[in-house]
Parts: structure tokens; C-alpha cells; sequence
């Protein structure tokens, strides 16, 4: 894979690096040269050297029957060589299935983490209702408590009791006062209303007996300005005579 890249000066600036190749075709470079093993890092690949020997051993066969050790020779060369090249396949297939297995425990690994996690939500969410309704229920026990403090300053029930008892008692003997002040105000009121009317009569005699001195006074002083008036004429007469 080649690439380059270049640096402008002055300005401190890096110019992405330009590939022959992408990420892709790498991937896919590389994936075709492991499955063909056409290349190595030294020495002829392992595939052109088995090609070799095959070619070898077909050509050795076709010359005729003349040659049998030679294909015998060639054909052992040859079964060494696909040995040879099949051992790294074998290799590679074990670690294919080994990260097969890998990738399968790491699927069950991945399941069972999300399971886990699933379930550490779910605990969690049930973790937050109990706290929830521990402080509900803690709430409660204070409220508890403080009205149990209220209740133990109150005395006791029979205090208490004796105390209503007294106050009804109170009660009675102030209603029974006030009926009993009720019905003297109303006997109060009924002998003032006598009293009015008593007054009212008296006062209403006294004008008429007034009325009546009153007129005998003027009868009285009529006949004795009458009588007077008589003798002085009975006194003239006498002197006429």
C-alpha cells in the first residue's frame, strides 16, 4: 500500500495523505492474498511453489513409463509440499473456528451484559419505587410520632373525662340560671306592664275627682254669689218702705 503526505510551510498545516488504495480495497487485498497465499514475506509463495511441483509431477508423468522413480520422486515432492501448504491452512482454520468460538462467547458475553444491564434497570427502577415508598412510609412514622408526642403532653383520659363532666355540669347550672333569670324578667315585665296600668288608672281618677272638687268649688261659689246678690235686694226693699 503506498501513500504520501506533505506538510505546507509556514502555515503549520498537514495535507491529508493520498492512497493507491482505500480502506476497502486493502481489506480486500489482504483477505485474497491470505485465502491464495500468492505472497510471503520471504522466499517463493507457498501456492507458486505448489503449482510448481504439480506442474513438475505432470510433466514427469506424461514422458512415459520409463521414468516411475522419477514420478515416485516427484509425487513424494509434491504430497510434501501440499502438506506443507495444507499445515498453514489447518492453522488458519483453527483460528478461524477458535475466533468463531470467540465471537459466539462474545455474543453470549454481550447477551448476558445486556441482560445484566436490562436487570440492573429493572432493579433500579424497583430500588426507586421502594425508596420512594420508604419516604412515604418514613413520612408517615414522623407524622406518627409527632402526633403520639402531642397526644402523651394531652393528661389523661380520665382528667379529661372529669373536666367535661365539670364543664357540662357548668353548663347545666348556667342554663338553669338563665331560665331561671329569663322567667324572673318576664315576671318583672308582666308586674311593671300591672304597674303601668295601675298608674295609668290612678291617674286617670285623680283627673276626675280634680274635675269634680272643681265643680263643686264653681257651684258652690255661684250659690253664694246668688245668696248675696238675694239679701241685697231684700234690703233695698225694706228702705223703700
Amino acid at each position: 500500500m503506498l501513500g504520501k503526505g506533505r506538510k505546507v510551510s509556514g502555515r503549520g498545516e498537514t495535507v491529508a495523505a493520498n492512497y493507491a488504495f482505500g480502506p476497502a480495497e486493502d481489506d480486500i487485498i489482504i483477505k485474497h492474498r491470505l485465502l491464495t497465499r500468492t505472497t510471503t514475506t520471504r522466499g517463493e509463495p507457498p501456492l507458486k511453489k505448489l503449482q510448481r511441483k504439480f506442474t513438475s509431477f505432470v510433466l514427469e508423468v506424461e514422458k512415459g513409463e520409463d521414468n516411475y522413480n522419477d514420478c515416485v520422486k516427484v509425487s513424494k515432492a509434491f504430497l510434501q509440499e501440499l502438506s506443507t501448504f495444507e499445515i498453514p491452512l489447518l492453522k488458519s482454520k483453527a483460528v478461524i473456528d477458535a475466533n468463531l468460538r470467540e465471537k459466539e462467547n462474545f455474543n453470549e458475553l454481550k447477551d448476558e451484559i445486556n441482560r445484566q444491564i436490562l436487570q440492573a434497570q429493572t432493579d433500579i427502577e424497583d430500588l426507586k419505587k421502594l425508596l420512594e415508598e420508604s419516604k412515604i412510609e418514613r413520612q408517615h412514622k414522623e407524622e406518627c410520632e409527632a402526633i403520639r408526642k402531642l397526644i402523651s403532653a394531652q393528661p389523661p383520659r380520665s382528667e379529661t373525662q372529669k373536666s367535661i363532666t365539670e364543664l357540662e355540669k357548668e353548663i347545666a347550672a348556667l342554663e338553669a340560671e338563665n331560665t331561671a333569670g329569663s322567667r324572673l324578667l318576664e315576671l318583672r315585665k308582666k308586674q311593671f306592664a300591672l304597674l303601668l296600668h295601675v298608674v295609668d288608672e290612678l291617674q286617670n281618677t285623680i283627673e276626675e275627682e280634680q274635675k269634680s272638687l272643681i265643680e263643686e268649688m264653681r257651684m258652690v261659689t255661684e250659690e253664694q254669689k246668688s245668696g248675696m246678690e238675694d239679701a241685697g235686694g231684700g234690703s233695698e226693699v225694706m228702705a223703700v218702705d
